[in-house]
């Protein structure tokens, strides 16, 4: 699925609801949460804190798929074409870096 395909379907359930997207500020706020949840599973799998006995396994995947969609969230609420806007980070962040690391023999 493109990143297109991946607005549209969010669009799509979005639709679904007459409130429609929560406002930017929301969106911040959520996206923080997403992330700090995002955090303490990597710091539960590679940190110095264990989970409890009683606290399940979290999946990294679907802490990252939690953010990604809030992030298309606020895309579309924006109105900004994110399959553009990774081209052209892409895009710059590859001529920008080009001589920064030591690249991997193939």
């Amino acid at each position: 699925m493109s990143l297109r395909d991946a607005q549209q379907s969010v669009d799509r359930w979005i639709g679904q609801y007459k409130e429609g997207y929560f406002s930017p500020l929301t969106n911040l706020a959520r996206l923080a949460e997403e992330v700090g949840e995002l955090a303490r599973e990597i710091n539960h799998r590679f940190g110095e804190k264990t989970k409890k006995r009683d606290e399940a396994e979290g999946s990294l995947a679907m802490e990252l798929a939690d953010i990604l969609f809030v992030v298309i969230c606020i895309a579309n609420s924006q109105g900004i074409d994110l399959d553009e806007a990774f081209t052209a980070m892409m895009a710059k962040v590859t001529s920008r870096d080009a001589g920064r690391w030591t690249r991997k023999e193939r």
